[in-house]
């Protein structure tokens, strides 16, 4: 029994756990987990008060709602990782998206156990869903017309414990067992009976699961059943069956467990599966007395079962069983518990009402630690060293073979840890000087000399490189010292010491490119550095192969660097080459990389991200590596350059198979018909012939899409969903052929009409606005075309810019004053006047009776006007002691008043002459 035990617990385990979200989520402060459902983005926790927690999948907190007055029994996230539908004991099914306010609520009027969303419920019109509850019925409800359609796909075997949908397959699970129904053919297609004599449904939860769109697997108690949908053989199908027949479900596994289940989930890739069991007590053997005694007492709560994860593989062979430690578990029974896969498939978690926990599959890393833990440190050398890892842990090579020598020593083994000791320290002398002095001191320094290198390292060697580095260069010859180091090296040409040392000195005696090809060999990481401090581009010239190789080991060694993946995407060599072609010619760089087609593309990539013309000459070879490495990239290469040869180009293309680039080569070369013929025939894209046809702009294009289009009823609908000006509606309806069953046309003929009535009231305020505006100018041109400006003795002729009036000298006021008006427009009017009554305010001798010449029309306004501002200013100057004062201001009252009704006549006039477009020009 001992050793078995001992046995156990050397057994390296399967997984590994930890509290997820690190132990301290929200929801466990004042509430208690129900259900639980995951999607790539995020992790959502159902609870027993009716509330919903998102969370990443790390366990931060995203959103938080409470669509729910009781319990939550089950949550489904679609594949956008938008939607999450709940289901509760309160009878209602809430629907509710994650990033906008969208929200809905059905009342099932009965509690509901089950609701799985459509997988593409966010890209869908439809908005599918199932659900079912204890009502017993499953229902599909849709997005209709008139609101939300139900429809009943199943009923009558007692309550939908749960529902699960999986591509176009939905499972569910009743009283009687489980059904899956097809949405493609509208058929229920199987069912898989409940085991005889399985324990109360609602005590002991049903968990299905999809491992992929075939396969489902059903855990029930104890019983677990694997059953996958098949294709019906058509060379055995029998002729006038509906399609449903098309397809059948086979179960392929049956296992007894013993132990009640409360989730299952796929494990890996072997066809394993995992389960959250829960143990159950036999009481078969319990005497008589002790049932009486459990039936006499009082009535208490059943002490609950650490669950346990086991691995249980295809063969129902026991792989490995974990018990869980979660918080509370004895307060618990079996249906309390669930299990679901994680987005990655790496991961599992594990809901309990009061705690969450993360089960990981353990990696090379793992294992590693794992080993070392179990100071198994020759294992963890070998599987570091096969791993391909630097470190792990904090533990290297040189870290655990130092703790496999001291516990090779610690355990008396010193034969073994002096064999050892070559492979561990390498050519580390300093370690090798340690390990020496330590067998020494133990009385084993005959052991541990058979091992001890004579040569490389050689501490001679070292002590030179350390004098190098210490030294000052100028107390020595250092091209005396390089000389001598060249001839030992002539003789161990592999001696890293040696190189460094010259190297080095090159370095010192100013002569940094000698030192490149010694630093290369070294793979010294700061070869670079010294490149581009020093300037020796021209140096690397016939390099380009060895750097780009030295990086990629670089690469290869330090594949843990994030900031290196990141910041040299080509890599730093291709970097550098890229950035001097100057100094380093492009046409010599692709001559030593022709070998090397990875290279060369990486290196072409590199010049094409930096200028696509830098290396035009090498379009046509650009064309074949994109469609060798990196066929992604390959389009926008076509699109970018204009130097490749087409029909080379689209030969290529057409060789791998590579359709869209096809399309754009056959619209650059103008063969359209073939290009639209690829993308319907080829791709089947409605939306891109659509836009292929927008861009090439033909009419004969368009017809042979339209023709195409008349028999194909999703050609029709996309046509009809994305018709503009390229396209007439009419041309396209007319063509529908009659009977034509075309799936979603009504919605795209009422969206038709939509566009086009927001096109016509687009048009009409454009209309009204440019009305307005046109009425505005108008009556603005109008107005300058016909106001009329008053002649004044200061007034000069604009043509010969003489006064008009030459002989009013400003002086004194004659008894004649000559004015005029005129207008932009019509004929002039002018006149004189006599003023007796301004003559007398003058002083003057002179007598004269005011009268009007003109006849009495739109212009006496304006000379009335002209007039009151004369007699104004003349009054204003006869002084306070004239006798005929009263009499002007009382003939300037007049005018006024005369004014006022001419005005009103002048407003008649302009309304009638901007109708008839006539001007008026008066002179006085």
């Amino acid at each position: 029994m001992v050793d078995d035990e001992e046995e156990e617990e050397d057994e390296e385990p399967t997984l590994k756990y930890a509290r997820w979200g690190g132990g301290s989520l929200e929801l466990f402060a004042k509430d208690t987990a129900s259900a639980i459902a995951v999607c790539a983005k995020y992790t959502v926790l159902g609870t027993h008060n009716g509330a919903v927690f998102v969370h990443t999948p790390e366990g931060q907190l995203v959103k938080r709602y409470r669509p729910h007055s009781a319990m939550v029994n089950a949550l489904s996230v679609d594949s956008t990782c938008d939607f999450v539908a709940s289901a509760s004991m309160d009878g209602r099914v809430a629907i509710q998206s994650i990033s906008t306010t969208e929200a809905h609520v059905f009342d099932m009027q009965r509690p509901m156990r089950g609701v799985a969303l459509e997988p593409h419920y966010g890209k869908r019109s439809t908005r599918q869903f199932a659900h079912g509850g204890l009502a017993g019925s499953l229902v599909l409800s849709e997005k209709g017309w008139l609101g939300q359609k139900d429809v009943t796909l199943f009923s009558g075997e007692g309550p939908v414990w749960a529902v699960e949908w999986r591509g176009t397959f939905i499972a569910w699970a009743s009283d009687a067992g489980v059904r899956i129904y097809d949405t493609a053919t509208s058929q229920r297609i199987t069912y898989i009976s409940r085991a005889e004599g399985s324990p109360r449904a609602d005590l002991f939860k049903c968990s299905l699961h999809w491992r992929d769109d075939r396969t489902l697997f059903i855990a029930w108690a104890d019983v677990v059943k694997v059953a996958v949908v098949r294709e019906r053989d058509s060379r055995r199908a029998v002729p006038g069956l509906p399609s449903a027949t098309e397809v059948f479900v086979e179960v392929t596994a049956i296992f007894q467990l013993d132990c009640m289940v409360s989730g299952i989930a796929a494990c890996g890739t072997a066809g394993d599966f995992l389960v959250l069991a829960y143990p159950v007590e036999d009481d078969s053997d319990e005497d008589d007395d002790d049932q009486d005694d459990k039936t006499a007492a009082s009535p208490q709560r059943q002490v609950g079962s650490r669950p346990e994860l086991r691995i249980i593989s295809r063969d129902g062979e026991e792989l490995s069983s974990d018990a869980i430690s979660l918080r509370n578990y004895e307060r618990y029974q079996c249906r309390d518990y669930s299990l679901c896969p994680a987005a990655d498939g790496q991961s599992f978690l594990v809901v309990s009402p009061e705690d969450v926990v993360v089960a990981r599959t353990r990696d090379e890393s793992d294992h590693i630690l794992w080993l070392i833990e179990m100071r198994r440190y020759e294992e963890a050398l070998h599987a570091l060293e096969k791993s391909g890892l630097e470190a792990v842990g904090g533990f290297d090579a040189a870290n655990v073979g130092k703790r496999y020598l001291e516990f090779l020593v610690d355990g008396g083994e010193y034969e073994k840890a002096a064999e050892t000791c070559p492979k561990i320290l390498g050519i580390n002398a300093k370690m090798w000087e340690d390990w020496v002095f330590l067998f020494a001191d133990k009385g084993r320094f005959e052991t541990i000399i058979p091992y001890v290198p004579t040569h490389d390292p050689q501490l001679s060697r070292l002590a030179l490189l350390a004098t190098i580095r210490a030294w000052p260069h100028d107390i020595y010859n250092v091209s005396a010292v390089i000389l001598a180091i060249k001839g030992q090296l002539e003789r161990s040409p592999k001696s890293h010491l040696l190189m460094r040392s010259i190297s080095e000195l090159y370095v010192m005696n100013r002569q940094p490119g000698k030192a490149l090809p010694y630093l290369l060999q070294l793979q010294d990481p700061h070869v670079f550095t010294l490149i581009r401090e020093h300037n020796l581009f021209t140096d690397i010239q016939n390099q380009a192969l060895q750097l780009i190789e030295f990086d990629e080991e670089l690469r290869r060694q330090d594949n843990q660097d994030e900031a290196l993946r990141t910041d040299c995407s080509h890599g730093t060599a291709i970097e550098l080459l890229v950035d001097h072609t100057h100094s380093i010619p492009i046409p010599r760089v692709i001559s030593q990389l022709q070998d090397q087609r990875r290279f060369l593309f990486k290196y072409l990539d590199a010049l094409f991200d930096k200028d696509p013309h830098l290396a035009f000459d090498y379009s046509d070879l650009q064309v074949d590596l994109y469609a060798e490495y990196n066929q992604d990239k390959l389009v926008d290469f076509l699109r970018a350059s204009n130097y490749y040869n087409l029909e080379r180009a689209y030969k290529i293309c057409d060789a791998r198979d590579l359709v869209p680039e096809m399309v754009f080569l056959l619209g650059r070369m103008g063969d359209n018909k073939r290009a639209l013929n690829l993308i319907i025939e080829r791709l089947g894209d409605v939306q891109r012939a659509i836009e292929f046809a927008k861009e090439q702009n033909d009419n004969d294009l368009w017809e042979d899409l339209l023709r195409y289009s008349e028999t194909k009823p999703r050609f029709i609908r996309g046509l009809l969903e994305n018709v503009g000006a390229e396209i007439d509606p009419i041309r396209l309806i007319r063509r529908i052929q009659n009977g034509l069953e075309i799936p979603g046309l009504k919605p795209a003929l009422i969206k038709i009409l939509q566009d086009y009535n927001l096109q016509i009231s687009l048009i009409e305020g454009c209309k009204s606005i440019l009305y307005s505006d046109c009425r505005s100018l108008a009556l603005s041109l109008h107005k300058s075309q016909t106001s009329g400006f008053l002649w004044t003795s200061e007034t000069k002729d604009s043509a010969t810019n003489e006064p008009v009036f030459p002989h009013f000298n400003g002086g004194a006021v004659p008894s004649s004053l000559p004015f005029g008006v005129r207008f932009l427009s019509g004929p002039a009017y002018s006149g004189t006047s006599a003023f007796p009554s301004l003559a007398a305010a003058a002083g003057g001798d002179a007598s004269f009776s005011l009268s009007a010449i003109a006849p009495v029309t739109q212009r006496d306004q304006l000379v009335a006007a002209a007039l009151l501002a004369s007699l104004r200013d003349d009054a204003d100057d006869g002084g306070e002691g004239v006798d005929g004062r009263g009499a002007v201001r009382r003939e300037m009252e007049e005018k006024v008043a005369a004014v006022g009704e001419l005005r009103e006549r002048l407003k008649e006039e302009r309304e009638r002459s901007r109708r008839r477009g006539a001007a008026v020009r008066v002179d006085v």
